[in-house]
């Protein structure tokens, strides 16, 4: 079973489109091999995946490439994926199965307190992302691949971060509110993670707040 390191938070009908749009893509990933998959979800919202099979090894493995993994057993100086729940003036807490705790000088993202970074790069709540585990008593930092990540949002033209909601669902918005024309591409982040890449022109700012009305999600502006 692999517990894969992104969550699913909705509730009722959302939360049936947000499982049944995850089984779609793990059967993508794992069309061709010669496994039985079966799709569940933890009390913690973490979605678990069961793969039976003459493939299971290699499918495991694709889907902890793919998502990242949820896992008990973390080692010194390795790199793991956990999603950020909360901030303050101390730092980023990031659940990886269990609360991970990244302070202010382990960030490595410029100048500002954690909450100013967070709206600098756009880090909307539940947004999957790479940490080093620390040393034994030591804090998590951020691994180096996920802040050439941040840092690359903000070289570009610009894009919007969502979350609550599905690849679909946001792009389906981006198409309602008009603004299919003004986009590169919907990017996704995680299950219910996505960052809308804004064209040349494109004022990410003005996007959030055309497409906010059709959408009870946060949204974030990373603008260059």
């Amino acid at each position: 079973m692999v517990v894969l390191a992104t969550k699913c938070y909705v509730e009722g009908e959302a939360r049936e489109r947000t499982l049944q749009s995850l089984r779609s893509q793990v059967a993508d990933e794992l069309g061709g091999l010669d496994v039985d998959v079966d799709v569940g979800l933890r009390d913690d919202g973490f979605p678990s995946v069961t793969v039976t099979g003459e493939d299971a090894p290699v499918a495991r493995n694709l889907l902890e490439e793919e998502w990242g993994a949820v896992t008990p057993h973390r080692e010194a100086g390795e790199v793991y994926v956990g999603t950020l729940e909360r901030w303050d003036d101390e730092g980023f807490y990031l659940d990886a199965g269990e609360e991970v705790f990244v302070p202010s000088d382990g960030l490595g993202l410029g100048q500002g307190t954690p909450s100013q970074i967070r709206q600098r790069f756009g880090l909307v709540q539940h947004l999957p992302m790479r940490f080093v585990e620390g040393e034994p008593g030591e804090p998590a930092r951020l691994a180096d691949a996920e802040r050439d990540r941040l840092y690359d949002w903000t070289r570009g033209e610009g894009r919007v971060n969502v979350n609550s909601a599905t690849r679909a669902e946001v792009r389906a918005t981006v198409n309602r509110a008009g603004h299919a024309q003004d986009i590169v591409t919907v990017e996704r982040l995680g299950l219910l993670e996505q960052s809308v890449v804004c064209k040349e022109g494109t004022d990410p700012p003005g996007l959030v707040a055309s497409i906010g009305q059709y959408l009870p999600a946060e949204l974030l502006a990373v603008v260059p």
